[in-house]
């Protein structure tokens, strides 16, 4: 026993072998541990949450919280870990009030402690908002699903600019009242450099004041149609037909003309059918009619169908065809246009007329 004690008083690199089995112990029992302890305190975090809501559950909840607490247990077991260890004095380091390298580490492993609590926060603020959008999804409208998401990310930034402070105040003593006033004496050159990104910042409020379109909407804003996925600080993102996602800038969504394509109760079709000039008045009539009747008695068609022979063009006649189709989908309207387009060639074929196609008849007089 007295050479155990002897061997594990042998001091190497300014301490004892004691100490460094008590930090690595310590260490290593973090290491284990920490899920253990991230899970019990997500568990009583888990219960706050429940009471005022029963819209997350716990396998989710800890989703959530799992990484930021694990690594937040993690720091308090290696800053219990090193305080078993001292620097060898004859190193002569600086004091940690004073700069070196004592100074840097401790200063280096707070920033990194603000930050686990940090991301803590912003994950809380993540479940506060999966909260309030399960909540909305169930409330009739879209203002819900429109507004908690841009909310969700004004409390992040809120909390992001609150870290940041606290990391300036706390780690290095500086005076946040003197920098707040200084970044207001900067605000003109800071919003100057910044046009572009607060003109949208701008378009974001206007959005939601104006509530041209919502989330979930088919939108056409210039050249770009989409649905309209979310709606940030700076840029709408939409998904297009092709699955593609396109971001473009609020700025632009409010400029531009903007088309909410899910407000329209129907959608038009507008197209000319040709016939062969070697169709027969009657064969155009009875053809014409029979659209006609096609269009009046669908039941996914409105009242308002044009079906005219309209002209006559270089190789063909040709038929004016309008018609609107009862639904905001844009599925449901393909659909059913390709419905009535086979219907269409039926009947084309029924009355033994044919569709033309481009040709050039050449006389030659003798």
């Amino acid at each position: 026993m007295e050479e155990l004690n002897e061997i594990l008083d042998t001091i190497f690199i300014g301490n004892t072998i004691r100490q460094y089995c008590w930090f690595a112990l310590i260490i290593i029992i973090g290491v284990i541990f920490k899920r253990f302890i991230s899970k019990l305190s997500s568990r009583l975090m888990f219960r706050f949450f429940k009471k005022y809501s029963a819209e997350i559950s716990i396998g989710k909840f800890f989703e959530y919280i799992h990484k930021p607490t694990s690594l937040f247990f993690l720091l308090v077991f290696v800053y219990i870990g090193f305080s078993q260890l001292r620097f060898p004095e004859y190193w002569h380091l600086a004091p940690g009030n004073e700069f070196g390298i004592r100074m840097i580490i401790e200063k280096s492993f707070l920033i990194l402690v603000i930050s686990s609590l940090l991301w803590i926060c912003l994950r809380i603020v993540d479940v506060f908002g999966f909260i309030m959008v399960k909540r909305a999804e169930k409330a009739p409208g879209k203002t819900g699903n429109q507004i908690i998401p841009f909310m969700i990310e004004v409390l992040k930034v809120v909390v992001i600019i609150i870290g940041v402070f606290l990391i300036l105040g706390t780690v290095f003593n500086l005076n946040i009242g003197t920098l707040i006033t200084g970044l207001g004496i900067g605000g003109l050159a800071i919003a100057l450099a910044a046009k572009e990104t607060l003109e949208n910042l701008i378009g974001s409020f206007t959005i939601f004041l104006d509530k041209p379109f919502a989330v979930g909407d088919f939108v056409k804003a210039g050249d770009v149609s989409g649905v309209v996925e979310k709606i940030g600080f700076r840029s709408t993102r939409l998904r297009t037909i092709e699955q593609s996602c396109v971001t473009v800038p609020n700025k632009k969504m409010v400029e531009a003309e903007l088309d909410n394509l899910s407000l329209r109760t129907q959608q038009r079709v507008n197209f000319t059918l040709s016939l062969r000039y070697d169709t027969s008045s009657e064969q155009i009539k009875y053809i014409l009619e029979d659209i006609r009747n096609l269009l009046n008695n669908h039941s996914m068609c409105g009242a308002d169908n044009v079906v005219r022979l309209t002209g006559f063009g270089v190789s063909a006649y040709e038929i004016m065809i309008i018609y609107f189709v009862n639904t905001a989908d844009y599925f449901k309207y393909l659909e059913i246009k390709e419905e009535i387009n086979f219907n269409i060639l039926d009947i084309v074929k029924r009355h033994k007329a044919a569709f033309a196609f481009n040709t050039t008849t050449v006389c030659v007089e003798k």
